[in-house]
């Protein structure tokens, strides 16, 4: 048993909140995005916000150890969309290993200062797997529904990159997250579970998706009982849910997850929903009030928080976790 599924037993753990939100308050320029070291790089690099692991690493440590002192006992890696596939973007793919390596390297040593000043609240890094910014299970042109801009080979490749560094870095699990499109997660589960073999690797996965909005399916069309049946075929630590709605909105599906799974679950939700200039209004206590519902009703076993969420929005669901007890997994039939 690794040391998260121990940790696991005993506490729900408090996942981190969002790291594109901590970041936007630096007000990185051009030049800070680029340092020293990529000074001549081709195209604009401002908003490649994974990068920063390499050009600014001190905020990105600073912005782990905030979520660690506020009680996180989680923090996600800076690597959302460090694939091959997300940083063509910014023609920065010669830069994917080394990014995912970088940006595990830098939780790591953060995680392990704080799991040193306290060995009896050990901490952990998960290894942040974005969906890519392609999907391989519909069309971009609504001209020709058949066309697909990558397929499952093409993203096994680029998660295989990733995974190799993140792992390499230290990552104590590996979170395949914001999940809209099934395949490209299948792509990943299939990428981890080869390198996984191949290196016999004793590394957890989590994997969480995302109810794009009321219809309570993701992007790809499926409901929660369809989206966990689509990903339970290898051992999973967690599924759950992230991103897209407000913790008040993602309740019911989760409801419907707890029933629909004997594996743990995980939530993750944004600060509420985004106003008209795209901030989110939602206040730490507001959401840490939402988060208890998931707790009283025994939702949970891995709450933290996406878009809009801060540190002080982690106090609260640290300060809220810490009064309940994990949700039981008990055998069910789908």
């Amino acid at each position: 048993m690794t040391a998260i599924e121990e940790a696991l037993q005993k506490n729900i753990l408090v996942l981190d909140g969002a790291m594109g939100t901590m970041l936007q308050a630096y007000k990185f320029t051009e030049v800070d995005f680029r340092g020293d070291r990529f000074t001549d790089h081709p195209c604009s690099l401002q908003g490649n916000n994974d990068m920063l692991s390499l050009t600014q690493p001190e905020a990105i440590k600073t912005i782990h150890r905030k979520y660690f002192e506020v009680g996180a006992d989680i923090v996600e890696t800076n690597t959302f969309s460090s694939t091959s596939i997300g940083m063509g973007d910014y023609e920065m793919e010669p830069w994917v290993y080394e990014l995912n390596f970088e940006s595990a390297k830098l939780a790591r040593e953060v995680a392990d200062e704080f799991t040193h000043a306290n060995p009896n609240k050990p901490r952990f890094v998960a290894g942040s797997i974005g969906p890519t910014n392609r999907t391989a299970s519909m069309s971009p042109d609504v001209n020709d529904p058949g066309y697909r801009a990558v397929t499952f080979d093409d993203l096994v490749i680029s998660y295989s990159e990733q995974v190799q560094g993140l792992v390499d870095g230290g990552s104590d699990v590996l979170l395949v997250e914001t999940v809209f499109d099934t395949l490209n997660a299948k792509a990943a589960l299939f990428a981890i579970d080869a390198l996984k073999e191949k290196n016999n690797w004793d590394i957890p996965v989590m994997v969480s998706g995302t109810i794009t909005d009321a219809s309570g399916r993701t992007l790809s069309g499926q409901t929660v009982e369809a989206f966990v049946i689509s990903v339970s075929h290898i051992p999973l630590l967690s599924i759950g849910f992230n991103c897209a709605l407000g913790a008040d909105q993602l309740l019911p599906y989760l409801r419907t997850l707890s029933q629909a799974t004997e594996v743990r679950t995980s939530a993750h939700p944004n600060a509420g929903l985004p106003n008209a200039f795209g901030a989110y209004d939602q206040t730490p206590e507001e959401m840490g009030a939402l988060i208890t519902k998931y707790l009283e009703e025994n939702l949970i076993n891995i709450i933290g928080g996406c878009c809009g969420s801060t540190p002080d929005h982690i106090a609260q669901i640290a300060a809220a976790a810490r009064l309940h007890q994990p949700r039981k997994i008990e055998q069910i039939s789908i």
